[in-house]
This record gives structure tokens, sequence and C-alpha cells, in this order.
């Protein structure tokens, strides 16, 4: 039943991961179009696309921020994925300790005696941890933020120029 759960939690955080790369993908995806499309309309239009250029700039800083506020979200998911999978393979650990003593004990074991010592031992474990730092998924949230300013500048740019 353990390795069930262990197994639907690795399912869970690599679909997870899916997910966050397809976002990753649609979000350079829609800023490459709507730069194509912006560079073809001011073509045609010429200089007075210049006096309208926020509404393109809007439009792209909003789905850039809902872009990176899904990626945000879906990182937290996969992050508590990842301690929910630790906490079922430490349980998955204690279990097997407890069935190895049972075997060694026999008849002399005590379910509620060897319970207790488990929680009690996990429960020493359960502290505060150390203070959340960047981590590398940070910087990927980090990094579509400074993407979004450039192409914000750029529509500018394209639409003044």
């Amino acid at each position: 039943m353990i390795h069930l759960n262990i197994s639907l939690k690795e399912i869970q955080i690599d679909s997870t991961r899916k997910e966050i790369t397809q976002l990753y993908c649609l979000f350079f995806l829609f800023h490459s179009t709507a730069l194509l499309l912006l560079f073809i309309s001011t073509a045609s239009h010429g200089p007075r696309s210049c006096k309208k250029s926020w509404t393109p700039s809007l439009c792209s800083l909003l789905f850039s921020l809902g872009f990176i506020w899904a990626i945000r979200y879906k990182t937290g998911i996969e992050r508590h994925s990842e301690k929910m999978l630790e906490r079922e393979r430490e349980d998955s650990s204690l279990l097997a300790k407890c069935v190895e003593e049972l075997k060694r004990k026999g008849v002399e074991f005590d379910l509620l005696k060897e319970v207790d010592a488990l929680r009690r031992a996990k429960s020493l474990r359960v502290g505060s941890g150390p203070v959340r730092k960047w981590s590398p998924r940070d910087f990927g949230i980090l990094f579509l933020f400074i993407v979004s300013c450039l192409v914000l500048g750029l529509t500018r740019t394209i639409l003044c120029s």
C-alpha cells in the first residue's frame, strides 16, 4: 500500500513537471507570436500605432503575469508533492524497521510500544527548518519576469520606430 502511494506521488510530480514545462513553452510561444504580429501590423500602419502602444503592452504584461503566477503555483505544488513523497518514503522505512523488529522479537513484540517510539522519533525530526532561500526554480521565475520586461520594451520600440 505504501509503495502504491509512493508511485502515485512520483507520477503526480512527473505530471506537474510536464505542466510546468508546457507553461514555459506557452510563455515563449505567446511572446514570439505577439512580437511577430506587432512587427507585421506596424509595417502596414506606420507611426500612428505608437499612440496605441499601451494596449499590446498591457495585454503582454497581463499574460506574462498570468503565466508567471501559474508557473509559481505549479512549482509550489511540485515542492509540496516532493515533501509528501519524502514523508511517504520515511513512513515506508519506519514500517520496514517495525516489521524487522517483529521478525526478530517474535511474540515479545509490543506494537503499541514500537509505534509510540516511532512517533516520538518522528516528532523529534519535525522542527523548524532553515529559512527558505532562492532555489533554481525561483531563478526561472525571475528569468521569465526579466523576459516580460524586455518584451514590454520591445513592444514600445517596434510600435514607435
